[in-house]
C-alpha cells in the first residue's frame, strides 16, 4: 500500500523592516532592474535558483529565519534601502519631457494589444520574438513613463520547456502556471469588485477574468476564461499559448480583441490610440465599431472610418504562414450575429478579411490593414516586404508609395545590458547613462575605455557565460545517460578558466528559413577550421523549434548529431531550453552572433542588437536590421542573395562567403594578439559594434519614433474624424463610396503634344483632361512626377524620383471633361523623364493613397 504524500508550504511572515520586499516582487520592474533580483539571490541563492528567478514564489518559501538575518544584517539593510530608494525614485518621478512634443499626457492613452509578451523568464507567457519585443517595448514606455495600456492572455501554460534527448529529438513539456507565483493580481473596479467581462459566442456566454500586472508605471492587462463561470470547454481557450485547433485560436484571437476592448472600457479606459500589434488583436477594431454603431446611431463604414483613424497597425512577418486566415465557414460560424450588430451583411463582414493568400479564408493581417491608417513593417526591408505582400489593399499604388512605413525594432538596454557594462558605466558616469539612450554622440565615450579594461569585461563575461552553460550541458547529457568520460569530452571547451577560446553563437528559433546549418554545408572545411589547435573555435546553438515544425526540429536533430562526431566533439554545442535567462548569458559572452536567414524573410531579428550591445560582433546576412545597423566597421556582413538565384547557387555562395569571412577574418583578427595578450584590432570592431548599436536600436528609440510618426498623427486624425458627433467621418465615408462606384469610368489622358526637348529654363507645359464620371474636379488630384534617368552601366538603367508637381484644375471643357495643368521650371537639367498620374483626393484622408485608386497616363 502507498501513502499519500500531501504537500504543505510552510510560509514566512516577512520582517516589517523588509515588508517592501512583496511590492518588489509584484512589479515587473524587476524583470530589467538587477539590484532588485540581487536583494532576493543575496537571501538564498539555491532556492532563487530552484525557484527559476520568481520573486513571488521565492517569498513563499523562504526560511523565516533567513529573512529574521537579514533584517539585522546592517550591509544588507542598508543595501535594501538603497534599492528601495531608487526604486521609489523611479515610481514616483514622472519625466515625461521626451514623449510631450508628440503627445497629451494628460489626455492621451495608448492602448497596445499583442498575443504575447515576453518581460521575464518565470513569467511564461511569451513563445519568441513577438513577445519578447512586445516586452521589451513596454519597459522602455515604462522609462519614457508614455500614458499607456497594454492588453494580452493569461495563458495556464506558456510556451514549452524543451528537452534534447540523447538521439537530438526535441521533447516538448508543458508545464502549467500557478497563477498564486505570478506577478499579477485580479482587476478591481472604482467600488473593489474583481472585474469579469462577458462575450457572446455562437449563442453563448463566455465569461473573462481580467488580471494586471505592473510593468515599472504602466499596467498590462490580461484575459483569463480559466474561471468556473465558463464550462469546461471555454475554460481551456486561454490554457495554452497559441494552443488548440483553428478553432481555439480564433476564440483566443476573439478574447483578445473583442474581449481586450470591453475590459478596458470596464476599467474606465477611453485610449486615444490604439495599437494592434500584430494580427491576432484585430477584431479589437470591430468591437470599436460595434460600440458606434449601438452608442452614436452611425452606420457601420462611417465608424469604421472613425475607428481606423486612430489605428495603428504593426505586422512582424514577411512569411505566408505567420499570418493567421481561417476558414469562411468558422468566421460564419462565430460572426453570424455579430455582423447583425455591426448593421452590416455576413457577406460584407467576409470581405473584411478578404485576401489573394486564400481567398476562401479571413485574413487577420488583411482586416487590420483595411481597419487602420497607420501601418508598418519592423525593419526598412521588412517595410517594402510588406508593401509587396499586401499591395492587394491599394491595387494600383505603386509598392513604393503604397502606406505601408517601416519602424526598425529595438531592445530593451537595462534588460540585455550585462551587469559588467552597467556597472562599469555607473562607475564612471553616474547613472545618468541612462536618459543618454537617445544620444548617438554620448556614446562615443565608448572610444575612451581602455583596452585592456575592455577586453577584461568581455572576457569575464564569457567565462561567466561558459559556467552557466557548462551545468545545462552536464544536466542534459547526464539525463540522456552518457558517461562522465563522455560529458568531459563534450564539455572540454566551456571551462570557465578556457576563455581565451573564440566562441560563436547562433540561438533563435529554428525556423527553416534562419538555416541554422547553413554552416555545415562544408563539414571539412569546418572541421579543420574548428580543429585548429593554434586557433580553437567552438559553436554554440540554442533555439526552439514549433511542436508542429517538424523540419525546424530536424535541424536541432542534424546539429546535435554533427555534435557528437570525433572532428565536432566539444566544438558545437546545442544548448537545451533556450529562454530570456539563456539569452541573457549568450548575447552577453560569445564573442561572434551568427544570423543567416534566407534573405528577406528575417522582418527584423533582434538577438543581434542584444549581442552588439555587449561587444559582441554580428555576422550576418544583410538582412533585416543588420542591413540598417552593418556600417563597415562594427561587424561583417554576409551579401544576400534574392528570389532571383535558385535556392541551391544562393545558399552555396552565402555558405562559402560565411566561411571565407571566419576562416580569412574573423579568427585572424581574434588571435592578433600583441604582447598585452589581447587583438586590439578586435576590440576596435568590438567598441564599434558597442557605440553604433546602443543609441540606434534600443526600444526607446523606437518608441519614440512610434510616438512621432505613428501615435501623433493617429491621435489628430481620431479627433478630426469624431469633430461634430462623427460628422467628418460620415462625409468620408461616403465620398470614399462614390469614389469606389465611379473610379472604374474615370479616364486621364494628354491633350497637348509632348516635347521631349527644351532649353534651360524653359517652362514645361502639361495639359490633362480627365472623365470624371460624377466626381467634381476638387475629388481628383493630379501630379506630375520627374524622375532622373541614371546610366548604371550600358546594360543598365534605373530612374530616380526627384520632384513632384501637382497640376491646377483650370475649368470643365465642352465635352464635359475636366482640364488640369502644369507649367514649371524644371529643377534638373539633362537626361530625365516625368509621368502623370490622378488619384481621389480628400481632406480628412490619413494617407493621399489610402483608396489604392490611382491611373496614370498611357
Amino acid at each position: 500500500m502507498t501513502a499519500r504524500k500531501y504537500i504543505l508550504e510552510v510560509q514566512p511572515q516577512i520582517p516589517a523592516s523588509l515588508i517592501q520586499l512583496e511590492e518588489l516582487a509584484n512589479n515587473l520592474l524587476y524583470s530589467w532592474d538587477r539590484q532588485v533580483r540581487g536583494l532576493f539571490y543575496r537571501l538564498d541563492p539555491q532556492l532563487w535558483e530552484s525557484c527559476g528567478h520568481n520573486p513571488k514564489l521565492f517569498l513563499r518559501r523562504i526560511e523565516q529565519e533567513k529573512l529574521e538575518n537579514a533584517a539585522q544584517d546592517a550591509v544588507f539593510v542598508q543595501d535594501y534601502k538603497k534599492v528601495l530608494s531608487s526604486y521609489n525614485s523611479y515610481m514616483q518621478v514622472i519625466d515625461q519631457s521626451h514623449c510631450s512634443p508628440y503627445i497629451n499626457c494628460d489626455v492621451d492613452l495608448i492602448s497596445y494589444s499583442c498575443a504575447e509578451f515576453g518581460l521575464y523568464e518565470s513569467f511564461p507567457i511569451y513563445s519568441g520574438g513577438l513577445g519578447i519585443l512586445a516586452g521589451d517595448y513596454c519597459k522602455a514606455i515604462s522609462d519614457l513613463s508614455m500614458p499607456f495600456v497594454a492588453v494580452g492572455i493569461l495563458y495556464r501554460q506558456g510556451y514549452f520547456h524543451q528537452a534534447i534527448d540523447a538521439n537530438g529529438h526535441q521533447i516538448a513539456h508543458y508545464i502549467p502556471s500557478n497563477f498564486e507565483d505570478l506577478p499579477i493580481s485580479p482587476a478591481k473596479n472604482s467600488d473593489g469588485e474583481e472585474i469579469e467581462i462577458n462575450l457572446q459566442v455562437c449563442k453563448r456566454n463566455i465569461q473573462l477574468k481580467v488580471w494586471i500586472a505592473k510593468i515599472g508605471h504602466i499596467e498590462l492587462l490580461l484575459l483569463d476564461s480559466d474561471i468556473p463561470a465558463n464550462s469546461s470547454d471555454d475554460q481551456r481557450i486561454t490554457y495554452q499559448l497559441y494552443g488548440g485547433n483553428s478553432t481555439n485560436r480564433l476564440l483566443q484571437e476573439i478574447i483578445l480583441g473583442i474581449g481586450g476592448v470591453r475590459a478596458k472600457r470596464a476599467l474606465g479606459l477611453n485610449p486615444t490610440v490604439w495599437h494592434i500589434n500584430e494580427g491576432h488583436a484585430a477584431f479589437q477594431v470591430l468591437e470599436r465599431c460595434r460600440e458606434l454603431v449601438c452608442d452614436q446611431n452611425i452606420d457601420f463604414y462611417s465608424a469604421m472610418e472613425a475607428v481606423a483613424a486612430n489605428t495603428v497597425f504593426t505586422t512582424h512577418t514577411p512569411v505566408a504562414a505567420g499570418h493567421d486566415i481561417f476558414d469562411t465557414a468558422l468566421i460564419e460560424q462565430h460572426f453570424a450575429d455579430y455582423a447583425e450588430e455591426l448593421g452590416i451583411t455576413l457577406a460584407d463582414f467576409l470581405k473584411l478579411g478578404r485576401s489573394p493568400m486564400r481567398e476562401d479564408g479571413f485574413n487577420m493581417t488583411a482586416l487590420a490593414l483595411r481597419c487602420s491608417r497607420i501601418h508598418n513593417g519592423v525593419s526598412r526591408i521588412h517595410g517594402s516586404m510588406a508593401s509587396s505582400m499586401e499591395q492587394y489593399i491599394w491595387p494600383q499604388i505603386p509598392i513604393a508609395e503604397n502606406p505601408i512605413r517601416y519602424i526598425t525594432n529595438g531592445i530593451h538596454v537595462p534588460t540585455f545590458l550585462a551587469d559588467e557594462w552597467v556597472n562599469y558605466f555607473d562607475n564612471q558616469l553616474g547613472g545618468g547613462w541612462r536618459q543618454e539612450l537617445l544620444n548617438e554622440k554620448f556614446w562615443e565615450f565608448i572610444d575612451t575605455i581602455p583596452d585592456y579594461a575592455f577586453w577584461s569585461r568581455r572576457q569575464s563575461l564569457k567565462s561567466k557565460m561558459f559556467e552557466a552553460m557548462i551545468e545545462r550541458v552536464i544536466r542534459q547529457h547526464r539525463r540522456n545517460g552518457y558517461s562522465e568520460s563522455q560529458i568531459r569530452r563534450l564539455t572540454r571547451n566551456l571551462k570557465p578558466q578556457g576563455a581565451d577560446v573564440l566562441t560563436i553563437g547562433f540561438a533563435r528559433r529554428f525556423a527553416t528559413y534562419k538555416r541554422a546549418t547553413l554552416i555545415f554545408s562544408d563539414r571539412d572545411r569546418l572541421a579543420r577550421l574548428l580543429g585548429n589547435p593554434e586557433q580553437p573555435m567552438i559553436i554554440l546553438f540554442a533555439g526552439k523549434a514549433h511542436p508542429n515544425d517538424k523540419p525546424g526540429q530536424e535541424l536541432i536533430r542534424q546539429i546535435c548529431n554533427v555534435a557528437k562526431e570525433p572532428e565536432f566533439e566539444g566544438k558545437i554545442i546545442f544548448i537545451e531550453n533556450y529562454d530570456i535567462s539563456v539569452a541573457r548569458k549568450l548575447v552577453s559572452g560569445v564573442d561572434v552572433w551568427l544570423n543567416n536567414p534566407e534573405y528577406p524573410l528575417e522582418a527584423s531579428g533582434t538577438s543581434g542588437q542584444k549581442a552588439g550591445i555587449n561587444g559582441v560582433i554580428n555576422l550576418s546576412v544583410l538582412d533585416g536590421w543588420w542591413a540598417e545597423g552593418y556600417n563597415g566597421e562594427n561587424g561583417w556582413a554576409i551579401t544576400p542573395h534574392g528570389s532571383s538565384y535558385t535556392p541551391e547557387f544562393r545558399d552555396k555562395e552565402e555558405a562559402n562567403e560565411l566561411m571565407d569571412v571566419l576562416e580569412q577574418e574573423v579568427v585572424p583578427l581574434f588571435y592578433d594578439r600583441d604582447s598585452r595578450g589581447y587583438s586590439p584590432g578586435w576590440i576596435e570592431k568590438s567598441k564599434a559594434s558597442m557605440k553604433s548599436l546602443i543609441p540606434r536600436f534600443n526600444s526607446q528609440r523606437m518608441a519614440m519614433d512610434y510616438a512621432r510618426d505613428a501615435y501623433a498623427p493617429a491621435i489628430n486624425h481620431g479627433i478630426r474624424l469624431s469633430e461634430n458627433n462623427f460628422e467628418n467621418a460620415r462625409q468620408l465615408s461616403l465620398w470614399k463610396k462614390q469614389v469606389r462606384s465611379n473610379w472604374d469610368k474615370v479616364s486621364i489622358s494628354r491633350i497637348d503634344t509632348a516635347n521631349c526637348k527644351i532649353t534651360k529654363g524653359t517652362p514645361l507645359v502639361v495639359e490633362i483632361a480627365i472623365e470624371l464620371s460624377g466626381l467634381s474636379p476638387q475629388d481628383i488630384r493630379v501630379d506630375c512626377q520627374f524622375e532622373l534617368e541614371l546610366q548604371i552601366d550600358e546594360h543598365t538603367q534605373e530612374c530616380e524620383p526627384y520632384d513632384c508637381q501637382t497640376l491646377r484644375y483650370v475649368n470643365t471643357m465642352e465635352d464635359g471633361r475636366a482640364l488640369y495643368s502644369l507649367s514649371t521650371i524644371p529643377k534638373q537639367g539633362g537626361l530625365q523623364s516625368y509621368r502623370i498620374r490622378c488619384y481621389p483626393y480628400h481632406k480628412n484622408l490619413s494617407h493621399a493613397f489610402e483608396l489604392g485608386c490611382m491611373l496614370w497616363v498611357e
